[in-house]
Parts: C-alpha cells; structure tokens; sequence
C-alpha cells in the first residue's frame, strides 16, 4: 500500500505521490515533506484533516498530474494559487464542515486487550508511540494471556475494545463458540506473519504426509491459524480430526509447551515461532505467507454498540490504529518499532527476537538465515471477500453449520467503509472494491461461489 502525502500542496517542493523514486527535497532529505511546514506525524488530527482537504481539492484541479502541479506552483507561487483557488471554492468552510461533524470522543479512558504477540504491534505500539493520545484519547492497552480470556473480557465490557483474531468477530457475532453479540472489525492489523514450526526432532520429517499422529498447537479454535493448517496437512491428504491433534494454546505457552514435548509441532503467531529458534529447540517448517500471500491474521474489534453509543470515541480510536497500521507497513520504522513493543508490559521478548521478525531477516533453524522482508506486513483494510473465506472455512470443518449468509455475515461485520473513509481522510490509499479472488496453495478462491468452495473439497465437514 502507497502512502499519499499530506506535505504542502501549495509547495513546488512537495512531491504528493511520494513513490520510490520521488525526487523532491524531502525525500532526498530523508522525509517526505517540506522543509518549511509541519510533518504529517507531528500533526494534530485536525491539521492532518485541514491538510488532506487542500489535498484533494489541489488534486483535482490539476488532474492528479502531480509534475503539472509542481511546475504551475512554482511559476505562480503557492500563496498566489491558494488565494485564487479560495476564491472559487471554500475551502475553510469545507475544512470548518468535517471538524464540526467530528465531535469530541465521547469517553477518552480506554481499556484495550491484547495478546502479546507482534501481529498486535499496531494497537501495543499506539500507545508508547502516542498514537493514541494524537487523537485525544488516554488508551491503556493490557496485556491478555489469550484469545478465549480476551473475548470473554470484551463480552462483559471489561475491555472497550481488543486485538481479536480476523474469525473471532464473524464467530461470536453469528453465536460460534460463545453468545451471539454483534461485532465490528472496521480495520485488520496485519497480514501474513504466522508460520510452521516442528520441534528440532523432527528435522526429518519435512514431508506434511508423514505427519500422522503429530500434536499441533493452534491460539483458539477460531483462528486463522486453525483453519490454515488445517488446509495446508488437508492439501497433503491428512484428514486434521483424524489423522492429527489439533490443541488450543496459549501463544507464550507455545515454546514451553514444544520443549517438554507435549506438541510435535505448532502454526503460530510471532514472536514465539522465532523464540523457539532462539531457545534452539524448533526450526521454521514454512511461512503461512507461502501458503497463502497476504492472508488476514488479526484485527482491531469491538462490539456494535461501542461504535452506536460512542461514535466520535470510536472514529478517534479507529483513526489511531489505522494511522499506526500505515506507520508500521513502513520497513524503515520496523527497528524503532521492535524496541517499543519489546518492554515487559508489552510482548517481554528480546528486542533481536522482535528485529528478526519485524524486519524479515531471520535464522529458521535449519542452519540459514532467511531474507524475507514481508514474512509480516500491515495494512488495516478489512477485505469482504476474506472474511467470506473464513466462513467457508468454518462450515467446512463444522464450526458452522445449515445455510450460511456468506456475504451479508462478512458485510455486517468487516466495516471496509469505515476503513475506507478513515484511510482516505487521512491520506492514504484505500482500494475501491471490497471483493477479490485469493489464492491459497494454487487454488484460487472465487468469493461469488462460497458454497461451491466448501463443496470442492474432498476432506471435511461441509
């Protein structure tokens, strides 16, 4: 995902595509801006609103032709186009329109679960990193030891808000697993980022076919991590409810659990799949991200009637994590990142553990260090067409079961409007369609034939 920028586009100087190869003084300065105005992070939520309107206005007038722009700003002068383009259209009125439909938050002391794993780096970075309090909220995040602790605390409204798993809002919001409550997941927080890890003992048995009787650890049943391994050992002609073990774990129960040999293996989030090659007892069987490219993994959710009750609190904390989301997808901010969320109160992991991960340069434990620069990647919009097939998923396996309203349960819950308007609101790019095809181990997924997906499959419960 490209970022647009919020430099000044009254300035010859400011190049607002801000590609690889942008040439402006900024850039070639080391930051994509202007000398002479303001950083977009040090900004207020208003400055950066103020400025995405005179964004898009200038845009337009010049045809999104940003050298045309630049060449006319420098012959006339910014000061002299600002007061022409004033003069025909309003742009302080249009700027004074969106802040007053803002609002104050509502309520500013925000309790927010996590589990300390690196897919929640966007909501645990927000606050040592103030993204927080840059929207006018006084966010605690607190650490969860798990997935069923987090959505029962949600549940009872303990927590304002959490990290969940991508499938845990469509599962409780339809009843799966616990009390049918409406969900939200207005922004996913990352992708990719899990992998296959087996213990060094079976360094030999790279195969998936030859793991018959083998005890695998998963987060919670309603997890990408579930209905990804159970794809990928079906793929391989394992049946996962007969031919293996399939146990909910605790992430940081993950390694314990591998050394006193309770688990052969485990498909997990990081850190843990890196700490296990750290403690020298497993090795990196395969990224998930080479099973499928760009799969959801976690989110930022909520219960419907947070977003009913506490709109302004709840457009404020969904700015917040989706201009940290688009702060992490840079890897330049990768290591400064890695150093936040490492303290004890957030992941408590060594910073090199996190590095490795964060920046995709990591041993696998089979004696090679690997170059893999999305091995985890951020970019907070909530596609439909995943969410459609995480509920095939769940109806192929029997997590659900009778007719399913694939697209509508997807639409209710993954609110890519949201994104969508508080992504372009502040700056960046978000797509235009909320459906595409995914390709999983060479399968292609067609999300306007759910139902023919689950059927083609010759193991499961569907």
């Amino acid at each position: 995902m490209t970022t647009k920028s919020l430099g000044n586009p009254f300035s010859d100087k400011t190049d607002l595509r801000h590609g690889a190869d942008c040439g402006c003084d900024g850039c070639l300065a080391g930051h994509g801006h202007d000398a002479g105005h303001a950083e977009p992070s040090m900004m207020s939520s208003e400055e950066m609103l103020e400025r995405a309107v005179e964004s898009a206005v200038v845009r337009s007038v010049f045809g999104h032709n940003d050298i045309g722009r630049r060449s006319f700003m420098g012959m006339l002068g910014g000061g002299t186009v600002a007061a022409a383009l004033a003069s025909v259209f309003p742009l302080d009125k249009a700027k004074a329109a969106i802040l007053d439909n803002l609002g104050d938050p509502e309520k500013t002391d925000l309790n927010i679960g996590f589990v300390p794993i690196t897919c929640a780096t966007p909501i645990i970075m927000a606050q040592p990193m103030g993204f927080y309090e840059r929207y006018g909220l006084n966010a605690q995040v607190i650490k969860t030891a798990g997935w069923a602790v987090a959505r029962d605390k949600s549940l009872s409204g303990e927590y304002d808000a959490s990290h969940m798993l991508t499938p845990m809002p469509l599962a409780m919001t339809l009843g799966a697993g616990s009390v049918a409550t409406p969900y939200i997941m207005p922004a996913v927080e990352n992708i990719n980022g899990q992998a296959i890890v087996l213990s060094n003992e079976h360094m030999d048995k790279r195969d998936p076919a030859q793991w018959k009787g083998f005890t695998f650890g998963v987060p919670f049943e309603y997890s990408m991590h579930n209905f990804l391994l159970r794809y990928y050992v079906a793929e391989f002609g394992l049946d996962p409810d007969v031919d293996i073990q399939i146990r909910v774990v605790p992430p940081p129960e993950m390694v314990a659990n591998l050394r006193a040999g309770n688990l052969d293996g485990y498909l997990s989030p990081d850190p843990f799949n890196q700490r296990a090659v750290w403690e020298g007892i497993g090795f990196i069987h395969t990224l998930t991200k080479d099973i499928w490219e760009g799969h959801p993994c976690c989110a930022f959710a909520a219960p419907l009637s947070f977003a009913e009750e506490l709109p302004n609190t709840y457009g404020a904390l969904l700015k917040s994590i989706i201009d940290a989301t688009q702060y992490a997808s840079n890897p330049a901010n990768r290591k400064e990142i890695s150093e936040a969320i490492a303290p004890t109160n957030y992941l408590n992991q060594p910073v090199p553990v996190i590095e490795q991960v964060l920046t995709g340069t990591y041993a696998d434990g089979l004696g090679e260090v690997k170059q893999v620069p999305d091995r985890i990647d951020f970019d907070p919009f909530p596609w439909h067409s995943m969410g459609v097939w995480i509920l095939t998923q769940m109806k192929r396996w029997g997590y659900i079961e009778g007719d399913v309203d694939y697209k509508g349960v997807a639409e209710q819950v993954y609110l890519a409007a949201d994104a969508k308007k508080v992504m372009e609101d502040l700056g960046y790019e978000a797509p235009d369609v909320t459906y595409k095809s995914h390709t999983i181990m060479g399968k292609t997924f067609d999300p306007a034939d759910p139902e023919g997906y689950v059927k083609s499959f010759a193991i499961g419960k569907g």
